[in-house]
């Protein structure tokens, strides 16, 4: 089976640091492409930030995962290699940790209080030294792992690897436009 061109892709999985931008490149591409976008964060996450329960967290996923078409963003390293087996394109949004970090920290004093739209509902926006760890030692703790399942995936799987964000505006501009390539 020969490769799909991102415009052809019904399924995209999107991955990164938390900071990278998965979310906001998932909603322009679900525009462009006239995909379903579902937020792992959103699917995740209860009021209060309580955790899904393990249990049931991936059948959740896996009813979206399911369907005919859509782009996913998020890691969820227990769901991820259900959604890479379905996907057609994988991005993976690899930026620097202080790019991450600084991302991270201007979203928080935005919605601070608030629950942005690719989170759960009652989950307001948070900043503690954890989530901040969590970024710094995403390079060396969920980064390699990442890597090695986009260098195991099928041969017809598209993959792009993106390492900033000038890297995305270049690509994004020189994706056509509608599922097909169409402007």
């Amino acid at each position: 089976m020969a490769r799909r061109t991102i415009n052809q892709a019904r399924r995209i999985a999107i991955l990164g640091c938390c900071g990278a931008g998965k979310s906001t490149l998932a909603l322009e591409l679900g525009e462009r492409l006239g995909l379903p976008v579902y937020h792992l964060d959103v699917l995740y996450w209860r009021p209060g930030w309580q955790d899904h329960d393990p249990d049931e967290w991936p059948a959740t996923v896996a009813r979206v995962v399911e369907r005919d078409e859509w782009i996913i963003d998020g890691n969820y390293s227990a769901t991820m290699d259900m959604r890479l087996a379905r996907a057609e394109a994988v991005i993976f949004l690899d930026f620097p940790r202080r790019v991450c970090i600084w991302r991270a920290i201007q979203r928080w004093l935005r919605q601070r209080g608030r629950s942005r739209p690719d989170m759960a509902p009652g989950c307001p926006e948070k900043m503690d030294l954890e989530f901040l760890r969590w970024i710094w030692d995403f390079r060396r703790r969920s980064r390699p792992g990442v890597i090695s399942r986009l260098e195991n995936l099928r041969p017809e799987v598209t993959t792009v690897t993106l390492g900033n964000a000038r890297a995305v505006t270049a690509w994004l501009a020189n994706l056509p436009e509608g599922p097909t390539g169409e402007v």
